[in-house]
C-alpha cells in the first residue's frame, strides 16, 4: 500500500486525522482524539482510547459507510449534575449533538441510509475519581440520544472506572475493545482534562440539521 492511499482519506475533510498502515491487521487505521471523528468508504479501522468521553460507532448495514466520534459534555455544576441530564442545556448537550449529528451527517451524505443505520456505544468511565462523573453524565446524554432519535443500539459497554481502548470496523461493524485496568501514566485523565478545559466556555454556533 502506497503512502497516497494511506495519506488521502475516502471521504474529504478528514486530511487531519492520523491515519497509519497497522501491522496487525493489515489495513489503514485512523486514530482519533477527543472532539474529533471520522467516516470511511473503506475497509479501514477507527480507533481511540476512552477515559470519561464517549465514542459511538455508527454505520449503514447494508452500504458499509460507517465511522466513530469521541466526545465529552463540558462539566456543569455540581448542583445541575444532581439534577439528571434534564438539567444539562445548552452547550453542556450541544457538544454531544454535535458529535453525533456531524458523525451522522457525514454518513448520510456519503451514500448512507437512517433506517440502515446501527450504533454502538462505549466509555463514560470514571478514570478522575476526584472529579465530578463527567462519565455518567455522558452515559446520561448517549442513551437518552439514542432513544429520542429512534437508532438502532445494538451493543454499549459504559462505565465502570477504566478507560478503553477501542476498535471499530465499519465495513463489518465489527467492535474490538479492551479495558485498560493497568495504567502506568496519566496521560488520558490529562488529555481529558485538557479537553474540558478547552471546551468549557466555547460557544457553539449555527444548527446542524439531520436529514
Amino acid at each position: 500500500m502506497s503512502n497516497s492511499q494511506i495519506n488521502k482519506p475516502s471521504v474529504q475533510g478528514f486530511e487531519h486525522v492520523n491515519r497509519y498502515l497497522d501491522s496487525e491487521y493489515g489495513i489503514v487505521a485512523a486514530k482519533i482524539l477527543p472532539g474529533e471523528y471520522y467516516v470511511t468508504l473503506e475497509n479501514e479501522m477507527v480507533t481511540t482510547v476512552l477515559g470519561s468521553c464517549i465514542s459511538a460507532c455508527i454505520r449503514d448495514k447494508e452500504s458499509g459507510v460507517g465511522g466513530m466520534n469521541h466526545f465529552m459534555l463540558p462539566e456543569t455544576t455540581a448542583e445541575k449534575m444532581k439534577q439528571g441530564s434534564d438539567a444539562m442545556i445548552g452547550n453542556a448537550t450541544r457538544y454531544g449533538n454535535y458529535a453525533m449529528e456531524h458523525l451522522i451527517n457525514t454518513i448520510l451524505s456519503n451514500g448512507g441510509k437512517r433506517k440502515n443505520l446501527e450504533v454502538k456505544v462505549f466509555g463514560g468511565g470514571k478514570i478522575i475519581p476526584t472529579l465530578s462523573d463527567v462519565g455518567k453524565s455522558n452515559i446520561n446524554f448517549i442513551l437518552d440520544y439514542v432513544d429520542q432519535e429512534g437508532l438502532k443500539l445494538l451493543s454499549q459497554d459504559l462505565g465502570d472506572i477504566y478507560p478503553r481502548k477501542v476498535i471499530y470496523f465499519p465495513k463489518t461493524g465489527k467492535v474490538g475493545m479492551k479495558k485498560i485496568q493497568d495504567l502506568h501514566n496519566d496521560t488520558i485523565a490529562q488529555r481529558e482534562r485538557q479537553y474540558s478545559r478547552n471546551i468549557k466556555d466555547l460557544p457553539v454556533e449555527g444548527d446542524v440539521e439531520l436529514f
